[in-house]
């Protein structure tokens, strides 16, 4: 039996548009950013109206800084949403920088 229909949508990563994604009920909700050298840029978060105030962006941020991390890169969050993220999650804030 497959639990796939009842599984929280997950966070996809796609280079080629330089974005994080999730699809919710058929809504797409982004994170862009630009790649500059070792470090990501983010540039703007998008949640669909129909999806805000149910914690969309904090699933697509989180998943992005952590692989920002483990690849070493160093963040600048031009997005206001990434901004407030990273000051409500000291663990993500040594990551911020050169920017």
């Amino acid at each position: 039996m497959s639990t796939a229909m009842n599984s929280e949508p997950s966070v996809r990563h796609n280079p080629a548009a330089s974005r994080y994604e999730i699809e919710v009920e058929g809504h797409l909700a982004m994170a862009e950013y630009a790649l500059e050298g070792d470090r990501i840029v983010f540039t703007h978060t998008f949640v669909p109206p129909e999806l805000r105030g149910r914690g969309i962006a904090e699933k697509l941020v989180r998943p992005a800084l952590e692989e920002a991390r483990r690849q070493g890169r160093r963040v600048v969050p031009r997005c206001s949403y990434v901004a407030a993220f990273i000051r409500r999650n000291p663990e993500f804030q040594p990551l911020v920088g050169g920017g």
